[in-house]
């Protein structure tokens, strides 16, 4: 069985250092970040509850204890929901459908200067309209899957412009998908597949970094339409939880404006 919380825990608690928690004066020290101890100290739990949460023997910690965790290693709000579900404190999430609601479609149609998509937890596109169909294709044509083609599709690198903080961001919001419960078959199956196919994203993925996609930016060198600079927006979909909308759009009066609205 894998020990998903601990393996998180380790790696944030490794990224906080003494100085940040506020333990002064500490000397040469053999890990980095802080000690185990340390976090328990912080998070008011005796040394080995918390030590049994990171080697796996202890997998039920009450929501008080998560929060006081969360507060100790200064998770961000994506970090702090991630850990909750880890932990089996966050309501079940239902996978079995990905119909489109008819008012999200009604949503998307709004948006008639913008390429808007919608996909599942495992960033598979579900529905797009005309803008974001032309937008994405050119990287459908070796992997079904945007995400998946990012790592295993060459052309990807030059597709994207800021390629690197592109792949990052992904791979820290398909681990937030990654903490639903019970979890999306899709996105386990994405998963262990480029973790073993891609060096790249296994290491990526070994950093536990979580955070839900929001506002970002893209470069990109599309084959037909040159070079766009786009704005993504992601908002999550309420009534099916694990969807997201994504909406592209361009600078006001900007070839890149110019260019989405001739794919309308």
């Amino acid at each position: 069985m894998t020990n998903q919380l601990g393996e998180f825990l380790r790696a944030h608690r490794a990224r906080l250092t003494p100085q940040e928690a506020g333990f002064a004066g500490v000397g040469a020290r053999r890990v980095a970040g802080l000690r185990r101890e340390e976090v328990a100290v912080l998070a008011g739990v005796s040394a080995d509850y918390y030590a049994r949460l990171e080697q796996g023997r202890e997998r039920t910690p009450s929501a008080q204890v998560v929060e006081a965790i969360c507060r100790a290693l200064r998770l961000e709000a994506d970090a702090r929901e991630h850990l909750f579900r880890l932990a089996r404190l966050a309501p079940g999430v239902d996978h079995t459908g990905e119909s489109i609601a008819p008012e999200l479609l009604q949503t998307m149609a709004a948006f008639a200067d913008a390429a808007a998509y919608v996909t599942n937890p495992a960033f598979r596109v579900l529905v797009a309209n005309p803008a974001a169909a032309q937008l994405i294709t050119p990287l459908q044509g070796v992997e079904e899957n945007v995400l998946a083609a990012l790592f295993l599709d060459p052309f990807a690198a030059e597709f994207y412009g800021n390629w690197d903080e592109v792949v990052r961001a992904s791979v820290s919001a398909l681990r937030l998908s990654a903490g639903f419960t019970p979890p999306h078959p899709e996105v386990t199956s994405l998963v262990t597949r480029l973790y073993g196919d891609s060096p790249l994203f296994r290491s990526l993925w070994d950093d536990q970094s979580v955070a839900g996609l929001t506002v970002t930016r893209k470069t990109i060198r599309h084959p037909e339409a040159g070079l766009l600079e786009l704005s993504f927006q992601t908002f999550d979909v309420r009534s099916t939880p694990g969807q997201q909308l994504t909406v592209a759009t361009a600078a006001c009066g900007s070839p890149s404006a110019a260019v989405l609205a001739s794919w309308v």
